[in-house]
């Protein structure tokens, strides 16, 4: 399969011209002109490189890539992250915001979807567009009956701060280290669901009688690029492997 291809689908599918973001979203380092083997992961990182490396990776699709913000020289680190793909005849393409608020392979929608979440609508606001979303379960639940289904289906351990609502049927979702999104729930759903968390964030909550769940950053961001890595699979007959390289965030 042609690169060129693939990024216009991913472009198009993924409508990363449509975000403001830091990242820079799209094809980061060109790879070789033909794609039979595509790896994804969470993170660009020396560590996810040799992996792919190992697997042998031409496309690695990641939801945090190596290019942020400003541009910047290309010297120690930066540059030898560059010249690990380069020299292993390795592109890279990342999508951040994109990914996350996708409502078919999004971080969020997926998560959603694990919940059997109904009526889902679009959801938080982060540089002027919903990058989250939230819905209703078809029956309530416990708080430790949504922990299970979490911790089952994201093989990671999640914390519960039951602030409020002991039984939930309404639940919100932002994936990642989303705090000053999540604000906007407060008092309007009986659970919010985000990956990181912080002392403000802790304090914000205990005094709303908000409760909500951490999933952890890495664990919430999982689930949107293994969804992209199985839709290219399955669309162009691409081998496709998820590499877990976990985080303790």
């Amino acid at each position: 399969m042609k690169l060129k291809e693939i990024v216009k689908f991913l472009d198009e599918y993924l409508k990363v011209g449509d975000f403001q973001d830091d990242s820079w979203n799209g094809l980061q380092v060109e790879g070789p002109e033909e794609v039979e083997r595509i790896a994804t992961a969470v993170d660009a990182s020396f560590k996810t490189f040799e992996r792919a490396r190992e697997w042998g990776t031409q496309l690695l699709l990641v939801h945090h890539g190596l290019f942020w913000g400003k541009p910047f020289p290309l010297v120690g680190v930066d540059f030898s992250r560059i010249e690990a793909l380069i020299k292993n005849g390795m592109g890279l393409y990342a999508c951040h915001l994109p990914l996350d608020a996708h409502p078919e392979v999004g971080n969020n929608a997926v998560l959603s979807r694990m919940l059997n979440l109904k009526n889902v609508e679009p959801f938080g606001y982060y540089k002027g567009t919903q990058i989250g979303c939230a819905g209703v379960l078809p029956q309530p639940l416990t708080l430790e009956e949504i922990k299970k289904i979490l911790e089952d289906k994201l093989n990671q351990k999640v914390q519960v701060w039951g602030f409020g609502k002991k039984e939930i049927r309404s639940v919100a979702i932002v994936s990642g280290e989303a705090g000053s999104i999540m604000k906007e729930g407060l008092g309007k759903y009986d659970l919010l669901l985000t990956g990181g968390t912080g002392l403000s964030l802790f304090r914000l909550v205990e005094d709303a009688s908000q409760s909500i769940i951490f999933a952890g950053h890495y664990a919430t961001e999982t689930v949107g690029i293994k969804a992209v890595g199985e839709l290219l699979s399955s669309r162009f007959s691409l081998k496709h492997t998820f590499l877990d390289v976990p985080s303790p965030y």
